[in-house]
């Protein structure tokens, strides 16, 4: 293992931006089964301050090079018992960098099913194929006559199977591959038509009926929509390489006789030329074709979930609420408004069922039950769902707030996206086994308004809804990316150990399901956890377990100060040298940290704790236990417009950012259909990145371009240099309405081209 990291580490060194020494470092640690925001946050030293973004390439970088060793090791084994690996072809094996060229090495010696080629040497034809290319000056069809035998009938029978044998000798020139692929890297087009007759079934595919764009430089999402298109039968998708090459003999062609010497005026040179054209036709075009079609669908995916993965971590950051009552409401119009009220830690104290809107049309009846249960619980937030009637509720909610006195609760509409999954998961059936799944749904909302993160990582990430073509791409992949993003996120805010659900607790370093449920059970068995050091007392949870976890859980108000913060608790004994010299109680101090700016952090380092972590431990002196997450804030929607035939041109709105796409950004405005924000129209700057600009659960003012109503399309700018025309007369909506947290949608956004041209038609989600 030593060797193998001592290979390694210079590679993946040199894609992280790190050392050799770093890398190595991070690779050991991980090996031995330190978790990545174990490593990013307590061994700085060991890795030199890797942040977290760098060990998880490292860590899959490291994967991707582990798997390639393994199949270069199966590959030489292979070949060696087939008694044809030779020093020189060993030492080529030894040297490519990635699992295409090692496959191009191995083509020639991989079983493989009875072949052409292999037929016409069964029929005597090898020494011909070596004798046209040994002496170009005499014509094939001449050397061919003494191959003439029982098995080869005629002169043409004999130059096929010669043709056969050269072809299959082109066909497996690794380096010949290896410039051939790259040809077509450089010059290739992806061209999409529209199979016949499914022009009106795949409508929402029009843009692409007759496409073509350079493979190199194929958006993924575009890519992405094509491949959806090819896959429902509407499209035809094919590389083309070369097309706009007049010349009879083309540079694929010319590039196969270049490897072999062909030229164009022996009779010889003449035959190879041709057979140079037919490997290409029937066996180079398509395999390469595949080739780059997979590595195109790889791109577009990797470049998807990397979308998916930045959104979901905003998601997950978004501004918690904090620990304030409130009420759930998850709305619906003939079911009725299902309510559940929590308290500040987000236990259930009520539920209820109201029922404003047809069929019973018990609006007055439902505006006293909630205001009941606003008085009775003294609830400071109401949490809308943004599902079907959520404008409704709201406008009930706004209209019973408006006759109480203050100080009244606050509204604001929540995303439910994944209630639903949530409520009939076996998670909440657990939490709640006697509530109703409806009314489990309303619990989520509430909750995810007081803690987003808390909330939402008891659901699979893939139904939160902030995904690009998210069910076209390698799922495994998927979960994988955006499971470290919630480990990440969790462990970046810290978990209250005595508050927090199994499923949030299975995200914490070291931990998972069982140990978390174990804890859970020792807690309550035994009552809230005093201090960190009895996390030792939980069954199957031993000293390294401890080690990975207990500085990322915190405990507040315990018997030990410490614990509330993020300081390991290997690294006590150097805080407790920093508050000694500061002359404070520890408590006095992180309450007022003043102190602790004018101490010279190289004083407290020893051979242990080095200047990095004696860093960290005074700024989490300073402020223990602070949450990385923002502020709490919140977008006002505006009244009177609740549906997308209330837009016009040129309204300046509030909304939430709910999906960043490649293209641009999607915005809640209230319309039960997001409106997008075209990356040209972020900002009044040439944007590369919309993530530059956006992040999922930012509030911005948005102004109203076009509305599509029938597509149901609308078009959104923030620019102020190209902004359209101010609003006219009762065209100017005044926001007075309810106020939005962090807002996503189950659904998920395929990607447009434009704000309306290249779009899909599901490219935008619905409620």
């Amino acid at each position: 293992m030593a060797e193998d990291i001592k290979r390694l580490a210079p590679i993946i060194a040199a894609e992280i931006n790190a050392r050799p020494d770093q890398a190595a470092a991070a690779i050991t640690l991980l090996d031995e089964g330190s978790t990545v925001p174990f490593v990013a946050r307590y061994r700085k030293e060991a890795t030199g301050g890797l942040d977290d973004t760098q060990l998880r390439l490292l860590a899959e970088r490291l994967s991707y090079l582990r798997e390639l060793e393994a199949r270069r090791s199966t590959i030489v084994d292979s070949i060696r018992s087939q008694g044809k690996l030779t020093p020189e072809l060993e030492a080529k094996l030894a040297s490519v960098a990635t699992k295409a060229e090692l496959e191009d090495i191995y083509l020639p010696f991989k079983p493989k099913r009875r072949t052409r080629a292999e037929i016409a040497r069964e029929r005597g034809l090898g020494p011909l194929a070596e004798a046209v290319l040994a002496d170009r000056r005499i014509d094939p069809a001449e050397l061919a006559r003494s191959y003439v035998t029982d098995d080869v009938p005629d002169v043409k029978t004999a130059l096929e199977g010669a043709r056969d044998i050269i072809a299959e000798g082109f066909a497996e020139n690794a380096d010949l591959i290896g410039r051939l692929r790259n040809h077509m890297k450089e010059r290739a087009f992806l061209r999409s038509r529209v199979v016949d007759g499914k022009q009106e079934a795949g409508a929402k595919f029009s843009d692409y009926f007759d496409h073509a764009e350079r493979w190199a430089t194929v958006p993924g999402h575009r890519a992405l929509a094509m491949l959806r298109g090819r896959n429902e039968d509407v499209l035809s998708l094919e590389i083309e390489v070369d097309a706009d090459d007049t010349s009879p003999v083309k540079p694929v062609q010319r590039m196969i006789a270049a490897a072999y010497s062909i030229g164009a005026t022996l009779p010889g040179d003449r035959w190879l030329m041709e057979v140079a054209g037919w490997t290409w036709r029937v066996k180079l075009s398509l395999h390469l074709s595949l080739d780059l079609m997979r590595e195109l669908r790889e791109r577009a995916e990797e470049e998807a979930i990397h979308v998916f993965a930045r959104n979901l971590k905003d998601l997950l950051l978004a501004a918690p609420a904090g620990s304030r009552a409130t009420m759930g409401l998850d709305p619906g119009i003939r079911t009725g408004v299902k309510v559940a009220v929590v308290d500040g830690t987000g236990k259930l104290l009520d539920t209820a069922t109201v029922y404003p809107f047809q069929p019973r049309n018990d609006l007055r009846g439902a505006q006293a039950e909630i205001a009941s249960l606003v008085r009775k619980h003294k609830i400071e937030l109401i949490a809308i769902g943004n599902g079907t009637g959520s404008r409704e509720t709201e406008r009930l909610v706004a209209d019973m707030l408006a006759n109480m006195p203050a100080p009244k609760p606050l509204k604001v509409i929540v995303s439910e996206a994944g209630a639903s999954v949530y409520s009939a998961s076996e998670a909440a059936a657990m939490e709640f086994p006697g509530l109703d799944v409806s009314l489990r749904g309303a619990v989520s909302i509430a909750r995810r308004l007081q803690d987003p993160l808390a909330e939402l990582v008891k659901i699979d990430p893939k139904s939160i809804g902030v995904g690009q073509y998210q069910h076209d791409v390698d799922q495994s992949r998927l979960a994988r990316a955006l499971d470290a993003v919630v480990e990440d996120a969790v462990n970046a805010v810290g978990v209250d150990l005595n508050t927090a659900s199994a499923s949030l607790l299975a995200r914490v370093s070291g931990l998972g399901q069982s140990l978390a449920e174990a804890i859970i059970a020792h807690r309550d068995e035994t009552g809230p956890f005093k201090s960190r050091k009895d996390l030792l007392k939980v069954a199957r949870l031993g000293n390294r377990t401890f080690e990975q976890c207990a500085g990322f859980l915190r405990i507040p108000n315990g018997a030990e100060p410490l614990d509330a913060s993020a300081v390991h608790p290997e690294a006590y004994g150097v805080a407790k040298k920093i508050v000694a010299a500061c002359g404070r109680d520890v408590r006095a101090l992180m309450s007022d940290g003043a102190a602790l700016k004018a101490l010279d952090p190289r004083v407290f380092v020893d051979e242990r704790f080095g200047l990095p972590t004696v860093r960290d431990i005074i700024a989490e002196l300073e402020k223990p236990g602070r949450d990385p997450r923002p502020g709490f804030k919140t977008a006002t929607f505006a009244d009177g417009v609740d549906d997308i035939k209330d837009l016009k041109p040129g309204m300046l709105l509030e909304g939430t950012v709910t999906n960043v796409a490649a293209f641009g950004a999607f915005v809640d405005i209230g319309v039960h259909q997001d409106g997008l924000v075209h990356v040209s129209q972020l900002a009044d700057k040439f944007v590369k990145d919309p993530h530059e600009v956006v992040k999922a659960g930012d509030v911005v003012k948005v102004r109203v371009v076009e509305v599509d109503v029938p597509r149901k399309r609308i078009s959104l700018t923030m620019r102020r240099d190209g902004e359209a025309p101010p609003p006219r007369g009762n065209n100017a909506p005044q926001p007075k309405s309810a106020p939005r947290a962090f807002s996503q949608k189950p659904q998920e956004k395929p990607a447009q081209q434009g704000a309306f041209g290249a779009a899909l038609a599901d490219a935008m989600r619905k409620k």
